[in-house]
């Protein structure tokens, strides 16, 4: 195909083809009084890992079938190649290289910090190290194996931008023709996976917040004559489901945004304070061991990939710089960011295991003494901080879910979702009673959803990309070598994490 046709095409206005996509954004609050929603340019309020546009990808109905209206790409490699989606992108406030770097430590640096001494304890403290190191490595290698791949994407389908999502959707649609017919169920996998892994963390954030508000009460009901010591964790879980609900009753980010701004400062507080407890008397290395055996690997993978996948929040981000060719450059601010947030994690593991040994808990705040005012505030404070988070988190797969089920409530959708939002926070609270031990929770989502995000889908979106172009692979198809090798890390990180993750629950080891 010509260039000129292809020009002459993409003016043709086509009607039911044409479709607004729905992009993967980081969660930016500010309101839009023009599109009476919320926008994405205060970017210093509030920020987590993903948002959808409300929009789903209209489909046609021919004969009876359903077929996407996404154009599937020619092969004028030659056109490809003269179309740079980077001078097509129309950003009202793109941001800059250091702004991207600072969104990215904020969507990276999570609660999972907090369990990093949990995982050194199953990997052992010169093996953790080493292992916190390489899987941070793997991560950010497949962070930018997807982004490579969507600025390859973006030429073909000749679309300035991509999200996680759409990516996948426009990698098999532009594939070997085999894998046509699977594009709108790659893009919904991603999708229904990015709601199981934010749903999950929710989970993780009830069994959180209420193991650190046990400790702090317990304390002082030992010395007090009305208070009940030593309440099952259970029931106060249940006493956060009315607090639960009325933060997730809020749609609009706007009003989310002042708890965000608060979170950050708890946790920054608690972190720091923190620190001071782990570097008051510490033993000797040799006390720790240095690998602790093979048979806790699964659950240390779990739990790092827990803490270190951020790829969910790549892609909005690269979306909206302004010189996104920096993202991945060298060393560029992917690498930059990431080894910061790596390093950072490597040493809170490394110093808590350290400091507590086989007594560190499934968060370091709970090793934190009990008898001490500014032992507790911190546990209080990042108890806050979590819960704060946990509407945020919700928020995302709530508009994944509704912009699904939205159009069969008619003139009742108010009523409806708000129902949709009760059931979904008790369903989670539900998950969280059922599997109230924190550890093998946390290491049990990571292995799950976030093998699956981080490491095997983009392998297999590199893969169907480069399939049938001219040498594509590389030379002796290393690339389709390379991409096996990390689906099998991933598919066995996933199985084995898995396994030893619901051992754990059952048991109720913690």
């Amino acid at each position: 195909m010509s260039k000129k046709h292809l020009h002459n095409q993409a003016a043709i206005p086509l009607a039911p083809a044409v479709f607004k996509k729905p992009q993967l954004r980081p969660m930016i609050a500010e309101y839009d009084p023009k599109r009476k929603g919320v926008k994405n340019d205060l970017s210093d309020v509030v920020m987590v890992k993903y948002k959808v546009d409300p929009n789903e990808i209209p489909v046609e109905q021919q004969a009876g079938s359903t077929l996407p209206l996404m154009e599937i790409p020619g092969r004028d490699i030659e056109a490809d190649e003269d179309y740079n989606p980077f001078d097509h992108r129309k950003l009202a406030h793109p941001t800059s290289d250091m702004d991207t770097l600072i969104h990215l430590l904020k969507g990276s640096l999570g609660s999972g910090i907090l369990a990093m001494p949990m995982a050194f304890m199953n990997a052992g403290l010169y093996f953790g190290l080493v292992a916190t190191f390489l899987i941070g490595g793997i991560c950010t290698y497949c962070v930018h194996v997807l982004v490579k791949t969507s600025h390859e994407l973006c030429k073909r389908i000749q679309k300035p931008s991509l999200g996680f999502a759409e990516t996948a959707e426009a990698a098999f649609l532009s594939g070997p023709p085999a894998v046509h017919k699977f594009s709108r169920l790659a893009k919904a996998i991603i999708n229904w996976f990015l709601v199981v892994d934010l749903l999950g963390c929710c989970c993780v954030y009830i069994v959180f917040i209420s193991t650190n508000v046990k400790q702090v009460v317990d304390f002082y009901a030992e010395k007090s004559d009305w208070l009940h010591h030593d309440l099952d964790l259970r029931i106060y879980m249940v006493a956060l489901l009315p607090f639960l609900i009325a933060m997730n009753l809020i749609r609009n980010l706007k009003y989310l945004a002042p708890f965000s701004m608060i979170a950050n400062l708890l946790v920054g507080t608690g972190m720091g304070i923190t620190f001071y407890y782990l570097y008051q008397d510490i033993p000797s290395i040799s006390d720790r061991k240095p690998f602790a055996g093979f048979e806790r690997l699964p659950t240390f993978f779990g739990t790092a990939i827990f803490a270190l996948e951020g790829i969910g929040v790549v892609m909005p981000l690269e979306n909206n710089m302004k010189t996104p060719t920096h993202f991945i450059g060298c060393p560029g601010v992917l690498n930059t960011g990431m080894f910061f947030v790596v390093s950072l994690y490597a040493i809170v593991g490394f110093s808590g295991y350290l400091k507590y040994g086989d007594a560190t808990g499934a968060s370091i705040t709970l090793n934190l003494p009990q008898d001490e005012v500014l032992g507790q505030s911190v546990k209080l404070m990042i108890a806050v901080a979590i819960f704060f988070t946990y509407s945020l988190q919700f928020y995302v797969p709530m508009e994944i879910i509704w912009k699904n089920v939205r159009h069969m409530f008619g003139s009742k959708k108010n009523i409806a979702e708000y129902s949709i939002r009760i059931g979904i926070v008790i369903m989670t609270l539900c998950t969280a009673i059922a599997i109230p031990n924190l550890g093998p929770f946390i290491s049990l989502v990571g292995a799950v959803c976030l093998s699956f995000l981080g490491l095997i889908f983009p392998a297999v979106i590199e893969t169907v990309t480069f399939w049938d172009r001219p040498n594509g692979l590389g030379r002796f198809n290393w690339v389709l070598w390379k991409n096996l090798f990390l689906i099998c890390f991933g598919i066995l990180g996933f199985l084995t994490g898995s396994y030893v993750s619901i051992l754990d629950i059952i048991k109720g080891e913690d």
